[in-house]
């Protein structure tokens, strides 16, 4: 493989909006979302007030996915990405993405968003992986309402990241990265990276 990475961020990035809340809300009801994350009123209430977005976000998995069938998720997922493909993408990043595939860079999706629909995303993008939020899958073949390992955001992008290239490219100083980032989510990816493309408002608020 190429000793050239290119790490793109998706949601705000990639594309020009959240992509989490929108298949939460095609994989459950509106009306099972809000009664599920209200059977934990105490835990709901203390990661809203903390800001907690790990926490609120592994108690909409919970309302959402539980008991779910894989073939009935990857079905959905399918169908979402050829959607964020056809209408949410931002065409000036897509090309940029486009450059590192024609210049022959290894591409990587590196997000908290799902992985379950970015695979697919990743597919008609034609990068080479995706890192991203892991859903866990029962023995039934069935979610299990669980996050599979911490949220892919933050450090964990940076560790997600470094495990990916230590098993493909012999680790993190073997290669040249450049990361894409929006948000402070992926300021340590963006302090990671030998070139920092900031695709924020403003300058990047922070170093």
């Amino acid at each position: 493989m190429n000793d050239r990475i290119a790490a793109f961020d998706v949601d705000g990035t990639l594309t020009t909006r959240d992509c989490v809340v929108p298949f939460l809300r095609r994989v459950a009801p509106t009306h099972r979302l809000v009664t599920g994350m209200l059977r934990r009123p105490v835990t709901l209430a203390a990661s809203a007030a903390r800001r907690d977005r790990d926490a609120l976000k592994a108690a909409s998995v919970a309302a959402a996915f539980t008991g779910r069938s894989r073939a009935s998720v990857e079905s959905e997922a399918a169908a979402f990405g050829d959607q964020v493909h056809a209408r949410w993408l931002r065409p000036d990043v897509v090309e940029l993405l486009r450059g590192h595939v024609r210049d022959g860079d290894t591409v990587l999706l590196v997000s908290a968003s799902f992985e379950v629909y970015l695979r697919p995303l990743g597919d008609l993008l034609g990068v080479d992986d995706v890192l991203a939020a892991r859903l866990e899958i029962g023995a039934d073949d069935r979610y299990t309402g669980r996050l599979l390992g911490a949220n892919c955001r933050g450090p964990e992008k940076v560790r997600r990241l470094h495990e990916w290239l230590e098993e493909h490219a012999g680790g993190r100083d073997r290669v040249h990265l450049t990361a894409y980032g929006d948000s402070i989510g992926d300021r340590e990816l963006l302090a990671d990276a030998d070139v920092a493309r900031w695709l924020g408002r403003g300058e990047m608020p922070f170093g």
